[in-house]
């Protein structure tokens, strides 16, 4: 396992000294996910620690996952991912997958309470029939990359698992600090607060590599 301590604190130390050898477009997703990830550290709240940490992740990732087109951001979303898995040389996002949260990570796709389609049931878009169907098969589909240890297939699923969770937060379909969501929140947070600071560290990296523009450009005031 690495022994480092990846926070805010080493991570923007290193940015700092490595910053002005980065391209742009890095240098802003880097500074705006560090600005996060110190936000997220410094709140004692899971709820509120859960939105910092994605906002964090966003930041680096710099792609909003448009459920009304799911399937094509998802591909985009595993390419992203795909990346960081072949550029990390050191495995630790397959340490944190198989060893650290292998346990958390079956939980979670065990629980329908952040599975899409179980909502859209309760929303009346689908029936019951076909939520509980899609559920099965996806549970089957999430055990066959546990089994194959296909680390980015398994990131991909936990992580729009998360997505919902987050929907749930930041579109008010929550209540803050309650108590039928604690499990999920605690063992998301926790989850980010890992994989977050480790996609910053593989980005610092590897600044040659083309991660993409990144949203909403800083723009010279006049």
């Amino acid at each position: 396992m690495y022994e480092l301590i990846l926070d805010h604190k080493f991570l923007k130390t290193r940015q700092r000294v490595e910053r002005s050898e980065h391209p742009p477009n890095l240098a802003v997703r880097i500074h705006r996910a560090l600005s996060w990830l110190e936000r997220a550290e410094d709140c004692p709240d899971n709820d509120a620690r859960f939105i910092f940490l994605w906002i964090a992740f966003n930041a680096a990732y710099a792609q909003e996952l448009n459920v009304q087109e799911r399937t094509v951001e998802q591909v985009a979303f595993e390419q992203f991912l795909r990346k960081l898995v072949d550029l990390d040389q050191k495995k630790l996002l397959q340490d944190l997958v198989w060893k650290e949260f292998s346990g958390s990570i079956r939980v979670l796709l065990d629980n329908q309470y952040v599975y899409q389609p179980f909502w859209d049931f309760q929303n009346g878009k689908i029936n019951e029939e076909s939520w509980q169907r899609r559920f099965s098969s996806d549970k089957n589909v999430a055990k066959a990359a546990i089994g194959k240890q296909d680390t980015v297939a398994v990131l991909v699923i936990v992580l729009l698992r998360l997505y919902t969770l987050r929907n749930q937060l930041i579109h008010g379909g929550a209540t803050w600090n309650s108590g039928v969501n604690r499990d999920q929140i605690r063992d998301g947070t926790n989850f980010l607060a890992k994989l977050v600071p480790l996609i910053i560290e593989l980005m610092l990296d590897n600044p040659g590599t083309l991660w993409g523009e990144a949203c909403y450009p800083v723009v010279d005031q006049e």
